[in-house]
């Protein structure tokens, strides 16, 4: 019976003053660094079979001279370990502060580099390094640079084998900074030159602008954000519900249309900051209206500031109106703002049976396609439709009507009913493989949260990296 092989590091502890014998060429640890690392447990690192070795650690890649060694270990029934498991263990046993401060003192960029590109070191470690690159300044197209990029990228997004050429996007790279959930890794982020991308074909934006858009930057990636000065980052900030009261003010002071617009957006802002938005431009207001948490006391002073009819019913389609609000809402005559209340998945069924009384038109329309819509509402809706395409394709939109209702819809084989069918996440899903041969519909189908889901299933993909 044969002796079973001892764990590497066993057989290290058990071995003073023996020798290991490593077969091929080192790669992420130097010579120096391994023979500092042996010397703990005083085994001596050597390249030849001789007296004294008691294990074998051997690179993938060998010469026909390696070979016939590793062949004659092999045959003396010594115990042979992968280059990757030494590293491994190697890695495991790093002091990381004293390895830190000894890259610190020698600026030994090289060294990072090649940290980087082990795989076995922690996160923490890993981002501790990347912190302590210095990118080039001189050249676009540093290998270096382009190196460190990869091993960042391959750390922390899952690249599949048939998506390889990911890893050589600097698209990927603005997709882990929307996705990174750990601030000391945004941190380091910001060291990374700050690279453009194109959105959705249409609009530019930086990695500096990602980052300050993502939601897990601590109060030191806030404060740089802020030193660089750039008004596209202060925009991506001001919309950022991360960041403080203090910082909201000092954005909101630069008196800029496009920041005002991202601070107005965002739900975390306080009562002072809304009340000084209120007085700014009229898409500042109509982002208030449509993204703020409104109590009893922001209601009056919306009342108060915006005379408009037409914008104040923008504030029928804010989610997160409280539920006085909507109670003061509905009894108001504006025909619109009852058209807001009537798509507004918030509002409680009894306010949406009492605007289906009185609304008209439109505001069946917009009950038509709400979820919220009470399903007796529904009913008559469709009973009432006939051959009313406009009504019908409305309800087709609604994933709370019955599917028996749905598969009639389907049958009525009109273009128009289909666009609706085409984004309901309760189609059945015989149906929506038939509209999915329609390409007249990609754009229906694009919002149909079933097929995005059944998708990212597939692809996983995330939502940032389908928005490049």
């Amino acid at each position: 019976m044969m002796n079973e092989k001892p764990t590497l590091k066993s057989l290290l502890e058990t071995s003073a003053g023996k020798k290991l014998l490593l077969v091929g060429k080192e790669q992420i640890f130097t010579q120096k660094e391994i023979e500092r690392f042996l010397k703990r447990f005083k085994v001596t690192p050597v390249k030849y079979l001789e007296e004294g070795v008691v294990g074998v650690v051997e690179n993938h890649r060998l010469n026909p001279v390696e070979e016939d060694i590793s062949n004659e270990a092999y045959e003396r029934n010594m115990p042979i370990y992968k280059l990757s498991e030494f590293e491994q263990l190697l890695s495991e046993e790093i002091d990381d502060d004293a390895l830190l401060m000894a890259i610190k003192l020698g600026n030994d960029q090289e060294r990072v580099v090649r940290l980087l590109g082990n795989e076995h070191l922690s996160d923490a470690l890993f981002v501790r390094l990347l912190k302590l690159y210095t990118f080039s300044s001189e050249e676009e197209d540093n290998r270096q640079d382009r190196d460190v990029i990869m091993y960042t990228l391959r750390r922390y997004i899952d690249i599949k084998p048939n998506e390889e050429d990911l890893i050589y996007s600097y698209l990927t790279l603005r997709r882990l900074a929307t996705e990174a959930t750990d601030p000391e890794l945004l941190k380091a982020l910001l060291n990374f030159p700050n690279f453009e991308f194109l959105v959705r074909g249409r609009e530019k934006t930086t990695l500096q602008e990602t980052i300050a858009r993502n939601p897990h930057i601590d109060e030191e990636t806030v404060r740089k954000l802020l030193a660089t000065r750039k008004i596209g980052v202060l925009r991506a900030l001001a919309g950022n519900s991360a960041i403080g009261n203090e910082v909201q003010k000092h954005l909101l002071s630069q008196n800029d249309e496009a920041v005002d617009k991202a601070l107005a957006a965002n739900s975390a802002i306080d009562d002072a900051i809304f009340d000084a938005l209120l007085e700014r431009g009229d898409e500042a207001v109509s982002l208030l209206l449509l993204h703020q948490p409104i109590d009893a006391t922001r209601f009056e002073k919306v009342r108060k500031a915006v005379s408009d009819a037409e914008r104040f019913a923008l504030i029928g389609a804010n989610e997160i109106l409280e539920a006085g609000v909507i109670e003061a809402l509905a009894v108001m005559e504006n025909e619109i703002l009852w058209q807001m209340l009537a798509g507004n998945r918030t509002v409680p069924g009894d306010v949406l049976s009492e605007l289906y009384e009185k609304g008209g038109r439109e505001v069946h329309l917009a009950l038509a396609k709400n979820p919220a819509t009470p399903q007796s509402i529904l009913e008559r809706l469709y009973e009432s439709a006939g051959d009313d395409t406009q009504m019908l394709a409305a309800l087709a939109h609604n994933p709370a009507l019955p599917e028996e209702k749905l598969r009639a819809l389907f049958e009525r084989d009109s273009f128009e009913i289909n666009r609706g069918l085409a984004t309901n996440a309760s189609l059945p899903p015989e149906l929506l493989d038939i509209l999915k041969i329609d390409t007249r519909l990609q754009t229906e189908l694009a919002q149909n949260e079933q097929l995005v889901k059944s998708y990212e299933a597939v692809l996983k993909q995330s939502k940032a990296m389908m928005n490049v």
